[in-house]
């Protein structure tokens, strides 16, 4: 299975507009509070929120595994599109992706990764279909905990 391969998403609909979806997503010291993998992040670097080229760090776990990365911001829109990447030269790399699209009175989000470079190290401790089963899996779980939050339901 090639790094192309391994990719997934989920969308959900929130009852909240899409700037104030966007603003809790890009507050990236929340994270923490809905994903299953991140523990914690923070900007670095002088960053203090969401631009092109702004770096957070993220802190990670896996079962016993830990591990950071520090993403580098790749779109900023409000309201419509963040992306950020993680990875460095050489290594796993990962583009993940939030879009925003006004629906129904709230939004339509939708959030995806695609793998850009499957490194060694994933290889040999993770099948690349079973990764990309358990990302997406969680994506859909950080979701529904992100809909909670907005719609004051946490």
């Amino acid at each position: 299975m090639a790094a192309e391969d391994v990719e997934g998403k989920a969308t959900i609909q929130i009852q909240a507009p899409p700037e104030k979806v966007y603003d809790m997503i890009t507050d990236v010291t929340r994270m923490g509070e809905w994903s299953p993998e991140t523990v914690r992040a923070e900007w670095v670097g002088g960053a203090t929120g969401p631009a092109v080229g702004a770096r957070f760090k993220g802190h990670n776990k896996l079962g016993l595994a830990r591990w950071s990365t520090t993403p580098t911001v790749k779109v900023a829109d409000p309201g419509k599109e963040f992306t950020f990447e993680t990875g460095k030269p050489g290594k796993e790399a990962t583009r993940w992706t939030y879009r925003f699209m006004p629906k129904d009175g709230g939004t339509e989000l939708t959030e995806s990764f695609e793998a850009l470079r499957y490194g060694a190290f994933m290889k040999l401790t993770a099948k690349p279909e079973k990764r990309a089963a358990k990302l997406t899996g969680d994506i859909q779980q950080t979701l529904e905990r992100i809909k909670r939050a907005a719609e004051g339901t946490a």
